[in-house]
């Protein structure tokens, strides 16, 4: 059961940025955050969508800055990374978790689909993670991305998510390379890499997969790995196992 944005506050002055927060685990991290006292600064392509997640955060008590970004776009990134340091002059928290995907068979994948995929979900967190290291270099913090039991070595691949597949086996990549050049300024990151939760982003993928966890079991893990007790994890990935 998720704690009320009153009753726990372990998290009270930091600053999250949450992306993806439109929807799914996104939307459901940047309100385990919150409830735990995070100012969030949260951002999303869709301007409803973004909208109904700060109405969320508002409505429960929570500080938040909200805005219209693509991921993919380095300006829209930095534009909304200067709105954060203007407004709470400081970031202490990145989640990655904008992501689309394209389901194609590999021998017919058109190219600009391949290149979308891979712009919103590497390029993006590639962008976004630059932007957070530059605010967070002098006083540290702490990166997670969301990778995908798709994207890491040995689970199987379903036919038809060529470019998703690789986009996540991509972060997966990228977080341990963060890993390594933000230990020494402090900058803790880790890389999450769920199997089949209840998101859109799922029935999307089509195959008949069976959700085992929900966006908000997602959501709430995430926020606790950013707890000063998860302080003890940089450089893992942690695979999140559907029980279906």
């Amino acid at each position: 059961m998720r704690v009320s944005i009153e009753s726990d506050r372990r998290l009270a002055g930091q600053v999250a940025w949450v992306t993806g927060a439109g929807r799914g685990v996104g939307r459901a991290t940047a309100l385990a955050l919150a409830a735990h006292g995070a100012r969030v600064a949260i951002c999303a392509r869709t301007e409803r969508q973004i909208a109904e997640t700060a109405a969320q955060l508002e409505a429960a008590g929570g500080e938040v800055l909200a805005g219209t970004v693509d991921v993919a776009n380095e300006g829209q990134v930095n534009d909304f990374a200067g709105r954060i340091t203007e407004r709470f002059g400081r970031l202490d928290i990145l989640v990655q978790c904008a992501a689309i995907i394209a389901v194609q068979p590999f021998d017919a994948f058109e190219t600009r689909a391949w290149d979308d995929v891979l712009a919103v979900n590497l390029r993006g967190s590639f962008l976004c993670a630059r932007a957070a290291f530059r605010m967070m270099k002098e006083s540290g913090g702490q990166m997670i991305l969301i990778s995908s039991l798709s994207g890491v070595r040995g689970p199987e691949k379903f036919p038809g998510l060529a470019a998703y597949n690789v986009s996540k086996a991509g972060v997966l990549a990228l977080s341990e390379i963060l890993a390594v050049e933000g230990k020494p300024h402090g900058i803790r990151v880790n890389c999450v890499s769920p199997g089949a939760v209840d998101t859109d982003l799922l029935r999307q993928a089509g195959h008949g997969l069976r959700a085992g966890v929900t966006a908000e079991q997602v959501g709430d893990f995430l926020a606790w790995l950013c707890l000063p007790e998860a302080a003890i994890l940089t450089g893992a990935n942690v695979e999140i196992m559907s029980n279906a």
